[in-house]
Formats: structure tokens, sequence, C-alpha cells
């Protein structure tokens, strides 16, 4: 079901709420009424702090924000990082071989960050999502034939630990991609599953004439019949033939998926982000049953308790591929501490492209008061441009330099943990097939940079004059130092880095603004989408603050006078 939601006269958005029943199950608490270790599992977000104790007078799904006062807000903080995602074979080659590793990446940690913040010429994140390092015998890893170990062309167990070590140092977090819904179908346990039906492993899979299933349906992952033949049997494969779906029904399975996050957690990694999380259980009609859901969230907080035995904090991001709030908001019940808004990042890059007002902050505001009341007030958004599986952000803006900073402007402004993937800051071109959005990152012009890597031509970066490393390091005006300036003030304001949501009715499409708060500091953020001058009418915003500050104007001026404030062309301006 979707509910229409007005945000401005003769405008509206859509906001999607699936399935009523769904939501309401989610509301009340997915699993044993939300009782699993309730009182033991630490979050990386905090609890709901208020600015005021009157919630209860703040605006209405549908109502302006002017008839809620600024001082009754209730204001969900999610304290953030800034992740940076790293495929590591195209990353930096510290050998000589063409073929990234994990030595290349630790010598690179200081263009992501050096550690020292009195400096400038860091990216400045402070984590990294590693795609899949462990074996594999494919190019992208998401088909594993052993969890405990490293991928020999990356290196070895003792790299990936100093790895860590050397990000530590930084400040820098490390979460490492967790592919649990499937193993390669050259994973020993499968090998064993298909050859011997007496092995224990058999039912580490799901067999069709095991279980007395039809051979038959469609994967809910979209990819067609999920039946493979195999030695006169079928066994499920959502994704590909190559990647056979693992048994949770079985508890040897979950035990084992268990030990091996906690292994990895003992190796100093600080948290997963977790691939195909919502694939974990299929009905193979549709993976948006509300029985699926509840048995897939049931896992996921049995695997978070079990996590929890090791480290508490560590930092659990699943890839719920959803446009539904309620879809992705049921994992936030003590399961995962973030879900990926695939919505959003649609909305900020068409937002960037059409130079118009997406709606998209609206939005948020209703989803993050779903997600607190799901949560307890414990989540942390996990928002982004585009990933490893979409064409680059650079190459959907048509190579649009003012498009492609607007975009980061509108992404490292609002609250959660912004991820940003790898190339994406030097404005690298990608456009699938998948080896297409993957190419080797550009250190320089001429790709002779030491740790370059060329396991792949980089076909669509060739062409693709200024988009690498050396010719962005020092210009004052390029992608690279854009984003720096952006991490920084996220970096240095309170409210950027920690703070709620609220939308702020610009009156004018070519300008997104709304309100970051936290209970002790609220900004108003400006953004002028267009290559022409824009005016903001403060008084659209709430009569109790007064913004008369200017705390920070990119790339360059803004004028606030009196209630009205002109921004340049692309131009985003932070007010106290």
């Amino acid at each position: 079901m979707n509910l229409e939601l007005t945000r401005l006269p003769g405008r509206r958005i859509w906001y999607s709420l699936a399935v009523t029943g769904l939501a309401a199950a989610v509301l009340a608490g997915c699993s044993n009424n939300g009782q699993d270790n309730l009182n033991n599992s630490s979050r990386t977000a905090v609890s709901s702090p208020q600015v005021s104790p009157s919630p209860s007078s703040a605006a209405a799904p549908g109502q302006s924000p002017k008839s809620a006062s600024a001082s009754s807000i209730a204001v969900d903080e999610q304290p953030s990082t800034v992740f940076y995602e790293v495929f590591v074979r195209s990353f930096s080659d510290s050998d000589g071989n063409g073929i990234g590793d994990l030595r290349g990446l630790t010598e690179r940690l200081d263009y992501l960050n050096d550690g020292n913040p009195d400096t400038t010429d860091d990216l400045g994140i402070g984590g990294i999502w590693l795609m899949p390092v462990n074996p594999s015998p494919s190019y992208h890893g998401y088909d594993v034939t052993d969890y405990r170990s490293i991928n020999p062309d990356y290196g070895t167990l003792q790299d990936m630990q100093q790895l860590v070590k050397e990000a530590h140092k930084r400040g820098i977090k490390v979460i490492m991609d967790l592919v649990v819904n499937h193993t390669s179908k050259e994973h020993p346990w499968f090998v064993e599953s298909a050859k011997n039906k007496d092995s224990k492993f058999r039912d580490f899979y799901v067999w069709a004439e095991d279980q007395n299933r039809p051979v038959s349906g469609t994967s809910a992952a979209g990819s067609g019949n999920p039946w493979h033949s195999l030695l006169g049997s079928h066994y499920m494969g959502t994704f590909w033939d190559g990647m056979p779906d693992l048994n949770f029904d079985n508890p040897e399975v979950r035990s084992e998926m268990e030990d091996i996050g906690k292994f990895w957690l003992t190796q100093g990694v600080d948290g997963f982000r977790l691939d195909a999380a919502k694939h974990i259980y299929e009905d193979l009609l549709s993976d948006k049953s509300a029985a699926t859901t509840a048995k897939n969230v049931a896992w996921w907080q049995e695997f978070r308790k079990a996590m929890n035995e090791v480290n508490p904090k560590a930092y659990i991001v699943g890839e719920v591929w959803e446009n539904s709030a309620v879809s992705v908001g049921a994992y936030l019940d003590h399961a995962f501490d973030s879900g990926f808004n695939f919505g959003l990042a649609e909305a900020l890059v068409n937002s960037a492209k059409t130079e118009k007002d997406s709606g998209a902050v609206f939005t948020l505001e209703r989803t993050y008061k779903l997600y607190s009341q799901i949560s307890g007030g414990s989540f942390t958004d996990a928002i982004f441009l585009t990933n490893h599986d979409q064409n680059r952000v650079m190459s959907q803006l048509g190579n649009n330099p003012d498009h492609a900073k607007m975009a980061a402007a509108m992404l490292l402004t609002l609250p959660g943990n912004p991820f940003i993937y790898y190339g994406e800051e030097i404005g690298m071109l990608g456009q699938k097939p998948d080896e297409g959005i993957r190419e080797p990152m550009q250190w320089s012009a001429d790709g002779q940079s030491k740790g370059q890597t060329t396991w792949e031509q980089s076909s669509n970066n060739a062409s693709n004059p200024g988009g690498d490393v050396e010719s962005q390091l020092h210009g004052s005006s390029s992608l690279l130092d854009w984003y720096r300036q952006l991490i920084a003030l996220r970096s240095s304001v309170p409210a950027l880095q920690s703070g709620g949501i609220r939308d702020f009715v610009s009156g004018n499409e070519g300008i997104m603004a709304f309100e970051r708060i936290t209970a002790g500091q609220q900004v108003l953020v400006a953004l002028n989408l267009t290559g022409k001058p824009q005016t903001l009418n403060l008084q659209n915003g709430e009569k109790g603050k007064p913004y008369s500050k200017i705390l920070k104007a990119l790339p360059g001026e803004a004028e606030l006078t009196g209630e009205t404030l002109t921004l340049p062309p692309y131009t985003t301006v932070i007010l106290e």
C-alpha cells in the first residue's frame, strides 16, 4: 500500500509503507515481542535524546512543520561515521602483479585518513567497508570457498590483521562483507553435499528431493528459476547456479555462521556488511511476505546476539534492497544497526540530475519516526549515492561536476552513516556490466602511479580527463577537495555529525533545505541545486529558531540579509 502525503501545495511525494498488516507487526516487534536480548544488545547509535519532553506537538504527516514549535521536537540522534567502500582487487597493488591487495590498501590509508585532525590533505573518512576478501573462484568474491581465510590474491590473514591495526591507529573502523546466504559451489561443504547424500553436509543446502519440494517457482531475487540440476538432484541457488543457498533451518548452519562472525570479530574487525540479508529464507513467491520477513529477522536477531558475546559494539549493516520503510525497518529490531537506504539514494541522484528538491527530507523525517519506534531509538541510517551493483553516480549525472558536487553535498549533510564508493570522490565513471562499475582506482592520469591496479582495462575511465587522484590532489576546486571540505565540515559541526532531521519548506524547488538538530545545537542546511542564484525566505521555517549566522558556505560566499538568504549557484550553506 502507498500512503500519499502532501508536502507542498500542488506537490506530492509517495512514501511506501508496504502491507498494513506487516507495518503493525513490525511496530509490535518482529520476534518474541521484541524481548530477544533487549537488555544486552549494545548498539552503535544512542537512544533518543529529546530537545523537550513534548514530542506530541511535532507536525503530523501532511501538516506543515510551522505548526510545531522548535522547542517541542523529539530528536533521534544518529552518531555517524563516513564509510568508504573498497573493492580490494581494484584499489591498490603492493607487489606489482596488477591485482589490488590488503597491503596495497594499508599503504593508502593516509589518503583516506592520516589520523591527524590538523591536516587537510586526506579524505577524512572514519570507516572502511571491504567487499569480500575471502577465497573465491570469482573476481568479485561473492561466492566464498573458505570463510576463515583470505583470498590469496589479496594476501594473508596476517595482512588483514595488519590492515586493521593500522586503520585503528588512524581512527578508522573496518567492516567486511559477510556473505552467508550462499556459498560457492566449489566450497568443500557443497562438494560433499552433492556427492554424498548421507553426509551431514547434505542438509547444509536446500535439495528439492530431500525436502519434497517442487522444482518450480521464481526466485525472489529476480534471477528466474532458482533450482539447478546436479547428480540427479536439484539444489536451490537463488542468484546463480554457482551460488547454492545454505539451509538456515539447519541449526548447525546457523551455529557455523555465528562462529564465523565471531572469528572475524576476534581478528579485530569492527563489524559486517551483510550481503543479500533478506534472502536467507525464500518462499519462491515473494520476498515481501510477512512470514518470510519475520523468519529472516529472527535469524539476524540470533546472529546479533551471538556477535554481542564478542563485541557488543560491532556495527552491522544489512543489504535489504527495498524502497519500503517497513521492510527495511523490520531488521532494525535488535538485528541490524543500519539498513542501506536505496530509496534515498535514488532520490538524491535524481535531485542532483534535475536540479530540483525531490522531497526526500519530508520522507526521511517520517521514516525515522518509524525506525525509532521499531528500534527503541537505537538506529543509524546507512546512506549512499551508488554502490558496486549500480552505475556510478558520475555516469548517471552525465559527467557533470556541478551535479556531482551537489549529490555529495546532500549525502554528507544528511543523518546516518554516509557510504562513499571508492573513486566517487574523484568522479570515476562506470556503467554495467558489473566489471565496468568496479574498474581500477585511478591514481594518476597516465596510469603509471605506484600501486595502480591493472587486473582489468579501465574502459570507462580511459578517456576521463582529470578523473584521477593526482590531478585533483592539490586543486582547490576539484571534486576531491569538495569531498574533503564536506567531510571536515560534517566532523566539526555536532548537529551535522549526529543530529536528527526536520524538513524546512523552502518554497523554492531549486533549494533543498532542512534542519539538523541535537540536544545542544540546531542548524539549517540550504543547498542551491541549480546553476542560478536562488533565495530562501527563512520565515518559512520555525518561528522559535531564528537563523542569524552563516557557519559555512561552500564553495564560496552566501549573503544573509534579514530573513532572506541568497545562495550563489551550486552552493551549500550551513546557518546557526
